[in-house]
């Protein structure tokens, strides 16, 4: 049985001019987005604001984590014109910050790296002056991946540790915690100058000490920025929301994440990975 939502969780849908010029915009480029893809709720937000997190090698992604609404199944071929597709709607929506993200393809030697390679590549020869963020898979810990992504040139490397390691089997089965948490490593082993970023959800049952565990995890990593959100059941399908966080919560764990060495972070309900990506990468 599902908890009803609290007040602070109200939002509304999707509407608007802007809304619909950049739905379009991505509908006429076949391209995708993890704000569609995954439902997120700022969807209306950002879409509205002209900007949106670009999702590649596909909508389809060969694991299936209990928390994401992303369809899982066997993915096609990656497409070589995305990198190009991409590039163009960044131009045209006139975006200075980019984030750009995947679905997990397991299927692939790289897991997709060099594809995002390619992309930010595109994206700059186009946008000289643009400001980008990845999110990426783990690449199943591949050092030499995790390398072809970061000298492509990025300027934040992100990858979500999603949620304390108790929870993995339930929240992530496919994925292992102790990998995540590499990846990051890895980011900074090859660039140290580069800023990681990492993301974890609240609601699925997990407890306040195995929270600030991940967070000391995550700065022994390397990890410089962190994203706290409240996890939203998607669909029926998926993982019910075990408790709702209140605001209040939220701030007290960011001065803690803050206190505790992180140089920036984003706490409350709604946010997200790449939610107001530009103004965090501004605040460190």
């Amino acid at each position: 049985m599902s908890i009803p939502k609290p007040p602070w969780l109200r939002r509304r849908w999707p509407s608007g001019p802007n809304y619909e010029q950049v739905r379009k915009l991505l509908s006429e480029g076949h391209l995708h987005t993890v704000c569609q893809e995954a439902r997120c709720p700022n969807i209306w937000e950002c879409f509205s604001q002209k900007t949106a997190t670009f999702l590649i090698l596909g909508d389809r992604c060969t694991r299936n984590c209990g928390f994401c609404a992303v369809a899982h199944g066997p993915s096609a071929p990656p497409d070589p014109g995305e990198p190009e597709r991409v590039a163009a709607a960044v131009k045209r929506m006139a975006l200075k910050y980019v984030v750009i993200t995947s679905v997990t393809r397991d299927d692939l030697q790289d897991g997709g790296a060099s594809f995002f390679a390619d992309t930010i590549e595109s994206v700059r020869s186009l946008v000289h002056e643009i400001i980008v963020e990845v999110l990426t898979p783990d690449f199943k810990g591949n050092f030499e991946a995790v390398k072809t992504v970061i000298c492509a040139g990025p300027h934040v490397f992100n990858h979500n540790i999603e949620t304390v390691p108790r929870l993995y089997s339930m929240v992530r089965p496919q994925a292992d915690y102790h990998t995540s948490l590499n990846v990051l490593k890895m980011a900074k082993q090859i660039d140290p100058s580069i800023i990681t970023k990492s993301g974890i959800m609240l609601g699925l049952g997990e407890k306040e000490h195995e929270i600030t565990k991940v967070f000391q995890d995550l700065l022994m990593s390397g990890c410089n920025v962190l994203t706290i959100g409240q996890y939203l059941q998607p669909t029926k399908k998926h993982l019910p929301v075990k408790n709702f966080v209140p605001p209040e919560k939220f701030q007290e764990l960011k001065d803690e994440a803050l206190n505790m060495g992180f140089d920036g972070v984003a706490s409350g309900p709604f946010i997200r990975s790449s939610y107001h990506a530009k103004e965090l990468f501004k605040s460190v």
